[in-house]
């Protein structure tokens, strides 16, 4: 697939390199970008300058858990042959036009973007008073745009973002378009958003240690079933339960199948089943989802340079696309690599 060859919508996204994934990462994002692949012009990216953001005091494990995100998105079935893979960092052309839309971004959009407050307030044991990370929509934006993506797959919490990017988009082109866009207006895609708990209840998330990870073998994701919270209300074994006020009542909604559903369902709520029973039926429908993946993920592990080279060849792809986005921005802008001869004179 060469980029641009295509008249398929252009999608793109992205994930910091956090290291292994979890299935939070699967469900919210992972999954859903597994079915685009065969639908739209895909570039997904590692985003590894987005980690400095927060980050940047310790970068010796960026690109170890880089390589984590990659080994994960292969193993899940992201295929190199129907879109492109590649590391932020190995793309120039992100920065520079991060550079240029700096320059003519208002700082008060910046300011007033939701989550730079709410990360302001609530990671303490950080100095975030930095332009990265302040600026980092608007390399969200440039990671977006230089790709002129049609469609930003996203979950509610970043709409604002892509909102950000359209504005992005509109001034640049009010600026020098001289009557041609320059960039389109992205559209969100939002993802599903399913309700997936980790096993105290709360969000899955690795700051709350409560996560189930894509690589986790199948006696570790057994022993953190049977440690899962359940419906408050079963105190005893002979207390009717509802698979809807259960965290793992939420997982069996899910990853099980609609006759273990209809096991839980009846079970739980006439008390014909324990709670052990109904995690363990939960661990089964994980392992069945999980095993292919992790097959799949040793490859990876054994030979992390295989990930390596697919993201490495994925960068150069991507090279190529972003090339010919920033000609048409240099261009706008007369600021062209190329000679030309002053207005008024010829040569």
């Amino acid at each position: 697939m060469t980029p641009g060859a295509t008249t398929r919508k252009r999608v793109l996204s992205g994930m910091r390199p956090t290291g292994k994934l979890h299935l939070g990462n699967f469900v919210g994002a992972l999954q859903n970008w597994v079915g685009m692949q065969d639908q739209y012009e895909c570039f997904f990216c590692v985003v590894d300058w987005h980690a400095l953001t927060t980050d940047y005091a310790d970068t010796s494990r960026v690109k170890e858990n880089s390589l984590e995100v990659a080994f994960d998105w292969l193993a899940a079935g992201l295929d190199p042959e129907k879109c492109v893979l590649f590391f932020q960092s190995h793309v120039p052309e992100h920065a520079e036009l991060h550079l240029l839309f700096s320059m003519i971004t208002p700082l008060g959009w910046l300011e007033r973007v939701p989550t730079y407050k709410e990360q302001r307030e609530n990671i303490k044991d950080k100095d975030l008073g930095t332009y990265g990370f302040l600026g980092y929509p608007l390399l969200q934006a440039a990671d977006i745009l230089v790709y002129k993506a049609d469609c930003v797959p996203v979950g509610e919490d970043q709409v604002a973002h892509v909102e950000l990017t359209r504005e992005i988009a509109r001034r640049f082109n009010a600026f020098y378009g001289s009557g041609k866009p320059v960039f389109p207006e992205p559209q969100s895609l939002l993802t599903p958003a399913a309700k997936l708990p980790g096993t105290d209840g709360r969000k899955m998330s690795k700051s709350y240690g409560n996560t189930i990870m894509l690589a986790d073998p199948e006696p570790v994701v057994r022993q953190k079933l049977k440690t899962m919270v359940t419906d408050p209300a079963r105190v005893r074994r002979s207390d009717p339960g509802n698979p809807d006020l259960c965290p793992v009542g939420d997982l069996h909604k899910i990853f099980s199948s609609n006759e273990t559903m209809a096991k839980v369902n009846d079970g739980c709520r006439t008390a014909g089943i324990g709670c052990i029973e109904c995690k363990s039926w939960a661990a089964d429908s994980l392992v069945r989802l999980l095993k292919p993946m992790q097959e799949r993920r040793k490859k990876f592990e054994q030979n992390p340079r295989l990930a390596w080279d697919i993201l490495e060849a994925g960068s150069q792809r991507a090279r190529q696309a972003a090339g010919e986005t920033m000609q048409d921005v240099r261009a706008a802008m007369h600021m062209s690599l190329d000679y030309e001869a002053p207005q008024g004179r010829a040569d």
